[in-house]
């Protein structure tokens, strides 16, 4: 059966490909090579193969290369797209910065305002105790001129009875003889006269105290306006502040006090005020008008603490952001990592300023870094200045919000000009975009 098969299988392919022979000549012989049908099947077969794998190649390269293709230019759309978004981006951020500036300038005006009107406060309240002393005064001289007026009302009506009686002309004829009855009238004249002085000196009294009694509602009325706008003012001020830190997950009780703490000195400018009270019970004005001295001290403190966090942006020329905080794809290798800060593109040797006030713990080299500053501040925040092409800081240098610590460069394990900006917390990164984005909602 299987011979039978096999002579089928050679028939077929003896019809399909016959025997070939190849002649090999030379000088002196002649040679030839027999190409049976099972290698010419197996020649056609690795022909009919090698033509179909350059075809599907071929297909596979032009596919690529159209796909590539499409793909280049939807790139090329979504950086034109993403560029125009940039450049949106950074007019609002200019926008917002002038805002910025009109907001801490209406918020400086503010505080001018709110140290006069603490002036008019305190001069109005002085005034105010004086009225109520000579209210005081004025009582008791009324009080002991009416108590005069009803003595000699008792005596008038006493020798009007004995007058009326005889009783005073017996008594003063059993004196010494006859009393002249002119006398009796001088002194009746006399204690009516005391008695109408009394009468007009307790109406003045009366109307000097009604008059007083106006002048305090005036100006009760004048401190209690003072004292709105005051309120408003702190109200104004203190809730975007308070805001900010909280935004930037700082827990505000604990920073306020710790700044209370460094500027606890007697007769320093953070010291608390209050109205003396001498000794008595607390008037709903004094308790307000502490509320508010408390509130401002409250902000004194809050623009102190704002200062020493990184409440700020390091770089204020124009620039456009290329790397956000989280993870991302590195630039270098293509694998994932965590990028522990933001990064901010501009050209080479662009100003960078401290985002706060603090102490330089480091400017040099360091590694993939580059040129690096490092600055400490309060409430255990550390600030990093990466790739920078100079440095214009030195360790223990203090600087405040603002100097310029260097200058923006390619330095380090980079692609191209920009810099690394970082905010440490307790030595854990976290997103310095938190205190950005908090600072300009307020400043």
């Amino acid at each position: 059966m299987r011979t039978r098969l096999g002579q089928k299988i050679n028939a077929k392919l003896e019809h399909m490909f016959p025997e070939r022979r190849v002649f090999l000549k030379s000088d002196t012989d002649t040679r030839f090579i027999r190409v049976r049908p099972m290698m010419q099947l197996v020649a056609f077969t690795g022909s009919a193969m090698l033509v179909a794998w350059a075809i599907v190649a071929t297909a596979i390269i032009l596919m690529d290369s159209i796909g590539s293709g499409n793909f280049r230019e939807q790139a090329k759309r979504d950086q034109r797209t993403y560029q125009s978004r940039l450049n949106e981006i950074s007019s609002q951020r200019d926008s917002r910065a002038v805002e910025a500036v009109a907001a801490q300038n209406r918020f400086n005006a503010a505080l001018a305002q709110i140290s006069v009107m603490q002036s008019e406060l305190l001069n109005s309240e002085t005034h105010r105790r004086e009225l109520e002393t000579g209210i005081e005064v004025i009582q008791l001289t009324l009080r002991g001129t009416m108590k005069d007026r009803e003595l000699a009302r008792g005596q008038v009506a006493e020798l009007q009875s004995q007058v009326n009686s005889g009783e005073a002309g017996t008594s003063l004829a059993s004196a010494g003889g006859s009393a002249p009855m002119d006398f009796v009238a001088e002194a009746l004249a006399k204690t009516a006269a005391e008695r109408d002085q009394v009468v007009r000196d307790a109406q003045d009294a009366l109307l000097r105290a009604d008059e007083m009694a106006q002048q305090i509602a005036i100006m009760k009325d004048q401190n209690d306006q003072i004292f709105r706008q005051l309120e408003e003012a702190m109200t104004v001020s203190v809730t975007p502040l308070d805001k900010m830190f909280r935004a930037a997950g700082m827990p505000t009780e604990r920073i306020i006090e710790q700044v209370r703490r460094g500027y606890s000195g007697q007769g320093g400018p953070l010291t608390p005020l209050s109205f003396s009270t001498r000794g008595e019970e607390a008037s709903a004005d004094a308790l307000r008008a502490n509320k508010l001295l408390n509130q401002m001290d409250r902000l004194n403190l809050y623009r102190i603490a704002a200062q020493k966090a990184p409440f700020a942006n390091p770089v204020k020329a124009a620039f456009r952001f290329t790397s956000k905080f989280g993870p991302r794809r590195d630039p270098k290798t293509g694998g994932r990592r965590m990028h522990k800060g933001v990064d901010f593109a501009a050209p080479n040797g662009t100003p960078l300023y401290a985002t706060a006030d603090g102490v330089v713990t480091h400017a040099g080299w360091s590694s993939g870094y580059g040129r690096l500053v490092k600055i400490q501040h309060e409430f255990g925040i550390e600030t990093r200045y990466a790739h920078m092409s100079k440095l214009r800081a030195k360790v223990g240098q203090r600087v405040s919000r603002g100097d310029r610590i260097g200058d923006m460069g390619a330095s380090g394990r980079v692609t191209g000009v920009h810099l690394h900006y970082e905010v440490r917390v307790g030595g854990k990164a976290v997103n310095p975009m938190i205190y950005i984005k908090a600072a300009n909602d307020v400043f």
